[in-house]
């Protein structure tokens, strides 16, 4: 009860075998995934590098000073900053040990809502040494 290609025992099988073409066929397969190189879908955005001289000499471990004058301009040890800048100014003194003290000095003419605005900015960053300095200039006589 053997199973014969042909209609008859003796004839040939006239059939192609697939079944190695088909292994070949899986085999270039696999080879050409496996040597695709790897796609890497990375950006490549030039960031600005942080200057370590810019940031050295701006905390003073002693006491720092900030001024407000009219205009509204926050100024960090005479250097103009804005807010986000003073903010990491104000966590860097407060990182310090001992914690150096913070002079606070707006102008009289200086606008109360700024004023506030940097007082809300000073008590956010957790400064324990705050002075107010000038408060002379408003004394009655």
């Amino acid at each position: 009860m053997a199973m014969s290609g042909g209609k008859d025992d003796g004839e040939p099988m006239m059939d192609l075998n697939m079944t190695p073409l088909i292994d070949v066929l899986l085999v270039l397969l696999i080879m050409f995934i496996i040597t695709i190189p790897i796609q890497t879908h990375a950006v490549k955005v030039d960031l600005p590098q942080p200057n370590p001289d810019d940031n050295r000499n701006q905390v003073d471990p002693v006491k720092n000073k900030i001024v407000i004058d009219a205009a509204g301009t926050v100024s960090w040890n005479g250097a103009p900053v804005n807010d986000v800048t003073l903010s990491q100014y104000l966590d860097q003194s407060v990182a310090l040990d001992p914690e150096p003290e913070l002079h606070f000095q707006p102008e009289p003419t200086a606008r109360y809502e700024r004023v506030d605005q940097i007082l809300a900015i000073v008590k956010r960053a957790n400064v324990t040494k705050l002075g107010f300095i000038g408060n002379e200039q408003y004394r009655e006589f």
